[in-house]
């Protein structure tokens, strides 16, 4: 029995749970913060305080995962934001808030958040580090400015770099290491901050698959 969300009371193992809100505030960047920041990218920026500010009505570990959220919100709207065409600052940027994460490691009131980060920005590492090795770079300098209804039909050109056996066998080595680490870190003792970490990385892990299912499926 865990009590989730302060009142609430469910017969879930709290381990789970993490995992899920884990993976959860992963997906929120990119079906909410991805359209919300190419339209108003000041607001999205500015939502960062709200989220801290939100942060601290909750009890642990919420608070403290909110906390991490919001730092991973902070670097994903300055990004995309205003520097979406330029693929080179996406890593150190999407970094920009690894000094805060590295200090919370040692707060118990905040480890679990910074753990979260963490956990966000190697599963943007690795996700980087596949669109690099299939030489996607030009063509994610075409997709992020084009309006919606031109993006399917310049899909085309992601599918027939990744439909190959180098870029299908980049991609399972990078899916079996993010697996791999997810569960090696929840193996010997899954505590809160291990919880989100590995949430954060399985959950960057199933959202590029369901993208790349997407596009097999245009591709068919």
């Amino acid at each position: 029995m865990i009590t989730f969300f302060n009142n609430t009371t469910l017969n879930i193992p709290r381990s789970l749970v993490l995992i899920l809100a884990a993976g959860f505030l992963v997906t929120i960047p990119v079906f909410i913060q991805a359209p919300l920041v190419r339209a108003y990218p000041w607001l999205s920026l500015a939502l960062t305080l709200g989220l801290v500010s939100f942060s601290r009505q909750w009890k642990q570990p919420w608070s403290s995962l909110l906390w991490g959220f919001a730092l991973t919100w902070f670097c994903g709207s300055i990004y995309w934001g205003w520097y979406r065409l330029e693929p080179l600052w996406h890593l150190p940027m999407e970094a920009m808030a690894l000094p805060f994460a590295l200090w919370g490691l040692n707060k118990s009131q905040y480890r679990v958040g910074s753990c979260f980060y963490l956990g966000s920005l190697w599963g943007t590492i690795v996700t980087d580090l596949y669109i690099w090795l299939t030489g996607l770079i030009p063509t994610w300098q075409r997709l992020v400015d084009l309006e919606p209804d031109q993006i399917i039909t310049n899909l085309y050109t992601v599918i027939t770099l990744i439909q190959t056996p180098w870029g299908l066998g980049i991609g399972v080595m990078l899916s079996l290491s993010l697996v791999w680490l997810a569960t090696t870190v929840l193996l010997p003792n899954a505590t809160d901050d291990r919880c989100v970490f590995a949430g954060a990385i399985l959950f960057t892990l199933v959202t590029d698959s369901l993208f790349g299912a997407g596009l097999f499926l245009l591709g068919a």
